[in-house]
């Protein structure tokens, strides 16, 4: 009775396993049921999740931000960009000006040109040295503001802004005027680090005529917010990456001292040290070779025989290498030796 009990006991799990076997390799299923297929209000929900906030590869696809290498030196040039705009902007409107350095950026060029207000106005200038191109952008209040400035208006009052027209001939040409003292001052502030020559190229008010790169380029957005006294606006720098490519080394590097990598207080003191620092010279009349036991066999009185005629020259050498030639003779209880040439002259004249 017990052998007749165990058969059907192990037969169980071996049942078992082959069923487990069969529904893994897709046996025994039934053939009319078919697989599920996602509808497009699903497959529109995976890609933008309700709440109105986009995610999936929507929200990879249309990302605006754009993650890219610091540049420490851009920063530094555009502090510098700064307290030089400070002066010509109080020389160019004879009012006090106060520039603040609000930030900068990363984006995308083609959503910077489409999320400007209008009205706008968009000078775009070029870089001859690094044949590309850039845009400084002033905003409608700065434009009035620097409108009435320059005409004459009332201190305190606040610049008209009218709403539903164009820009006149006179506010173009004096946005005009006023973007071309910071494409000069740019220009300067960029001449320690890479000398160049920024021209303005035009200046246009629709953001279709002011393309310079492809909408997804990679821009670095510079914001300045300027104070010209209870009136102002904002100024923004747009420089594609690849104005700034050839010059990207120079950027990367670390800002120290004014002088952008240059101390020039530590290079006249070191320049100072080595030419007072004292060298061993070393005259040599002649190159002999002797086996060692005649080496060691030299004492005090003994001569040494040189195959080198009396008026040879002699050879001035310092830690090792021939720098000049002389002539042996002697200075009062001195031997001497006068240079009359170096071996680098005689080598040119060869």
């Amino acid at each position: 009775m017990a052998e007749t009990k165990q058969a059907p006991a192990q037969a169980q799990p071996n049942d078992a396993l082959a069923a487990e076997w069969a529904a893994m390799a897709g046996e025994g299923a039934p053939a009319e049921a078919p697989g599920r297929v996602l509808e497009q209000g699903e497959i529109d929900s995976l890609l933008a999740p309700a709440g109105g906030e986009p995610g999936g590869i929507t929200a990879i696809l249309n990302s605006t931000q754009v993650s890219y290498e610091r540049l420490p030196m851009l920063e530094v040039v555009f502090d510098r960009l700064v307290r030089m705009l400070s002066t010509s902007l109080r020389n160019f409107t004879s009012e006090t000006v106060e520039i603040t350095l609000e930030g900068m950026t990363s984006t995308r060029f083609g959503s910077y040109m489409g999320g400007l207000p209008q009205p706008t106005m968009i000078a775009v200038f070029k870089v001859e040295e690094w044949e590309n191109f850039g845009i400084v952008t002033v905003d409608g209040a700065l434009t009035y503001t620097i409108v009435d400035v320059l005409l004459g208006g009332r201190r305190g009052a606040t610049a008209a802004k009218p709403e539903g027209r164009r820009f006149t001939t006179i506010e173009r040409n004096l946005v005009e005027r006023l973007v071309r003292v910071v494409v000069n001052d740019m220009a300067a502030a960029f001449e320690p680090l890479h000398k160049a020559r920024f021209v303005l190229d035009r200046l246009e008010t629709n953001p279709r005529f002011a393309t310079i790169v492809r909408p997804a380029n990679a821009v670095i957005v510079v914001r300045l917010s300027l104070d010209i006294g209870e009136r102002g606006g904002l100024i923004e720098i747009v420089l594609p990456y690849a104005t700034l490519e050839p010059i990207r080394e120079s950027l990367l590097q670390m800002f120290v001292g004014e002088k952008f990598g240059r101390d020039s207080i530590w290079e006249t003191h070191l320049a100072t040290a080595i030419w007072n620092s004292e060298v061993g010279i070393d005259a040599v009349l002649d190159q002999l070779t002797l086996p060692l036991r005649e080496v060691a066999d030299l004492k005090v009185g003994k001569t040494v025989m040189l195959s080198c005629p009396i008026d040879a020259p002699v050879v001035l050498r310092c830690g090792g290498l021939s720098m000049a030639t002389g002539e042996l003779g002697r200075l009062g209880a001195n031997i001497a030796v006068r240079v009359d040439g170096s071996l680098k002259s005689r080598e040119t004249a060869r």
